[in-house]
């Protein structure tokens, strides 16, 4: 018998996070990351016991190109972009092609290119606990 995470649980608890990253929330991203983690770590200790590592996994990435759409939208303007694209080691050609595109905010979170210089090791570094990372602590620890 395993158990696992209800599918309405894990729509409030999406509902929730687009709440946290709407991008007309402004406020700093330490902030937003504080608030985020503070929720996601009180979800995550009352469903520790679910059998749902790939669940957490597909939140997690969900999750994270919701991050990547809110820093994309926050460097805003042409040049922004492009600076902020060639800082992160993205080559001047991608980096012109995808600051000029007319895509919206969340398919730019999904491209390549994004991806590449916002990886996950970046939201990792900025502090942003995985629901899947903090599964297994919880799990180690039970």
């Amino acid at each position: 018998m395993r158990i696992r995470v209800d599918p309405k649980a894990v729509e409030r608890l999406k509902v929730k996070i687009r709440e946290l990253t709407s991008r007309r929330w402004s406020v700093s991203m330490a902030c937003r990351i504080g608030k985020l983690n503070m929720f996601i770590m009180g979800w995550m200790a009352y469903f520790r016991i679910a059998d749902a590592s790939r669940v957490f996994r597909g939140l997690d990435e969900w999750l994270r190109r919701r991050m990547r759409q809110i820093r994309w939208k926050e460097w805003k303007r042409y040049a922004a972009r492009r600076r902020n694209l060639r800082g992160l080691g993205i080559p001047e050609r991608s980096a012109r092609e995808w600051v000029a595109s007319s895509k919206g905010y969340w398919r730019i979170a999904g491209s390549p290119v994004l991806q590449r210089a916002l990886p996950n090791d970046y939201w990792a570094d900025l502090g942003l606990l995985g629901l899947r990372r903090i599964w297994r602590r919880f799990r180690a620890t039970a």
